[in-house]
């Protein structure tokens, strides 16, 4: 499918870009290569092939789920200016 420059005006009236006269030449044949390329891949037999979720295959490297530190909430709030039931109370801003 070819683009012609009518075509090339009413996309870009309907995207509501403005193209000067000079551009829309070369908006039009960027357009059809665009256009041929997409062909160009949907020609391509694609039978058999699952997707693929990530480009390169990668896994995620990741750590042990495991606690690595000691519980130290009552040294945190010991030092903090008002707690009631191990949670931090503060000032009210919102009225």
């Amino acid at each position: 499918m070819a683009l012609e420059r009518s075509d090339v005006e009413k996309i870009a009236h309907l995207a509501r870009l403005g193209l000067n006269e000079a551009d829309i030449p070369r908006t039009t044949e960027t357009l059809n290569n665009i256009l041929g390329l997409v062909d160009a891949m949907q020609a391509v037999n694609t039978d058999g092939i699952e997707p693929l979720a990530h480009p390169l295959e990668a896994t995620q490297r990741l750590r042990a789920d495991q606690v690595t530190e000691q519980n130290q909430r009552a040294a945190y709030q010991a030092i903090a200016p008002a707690v009631e039931n191990g949670l931090y109370l503060v000032p009210k801003v919102i009225e």
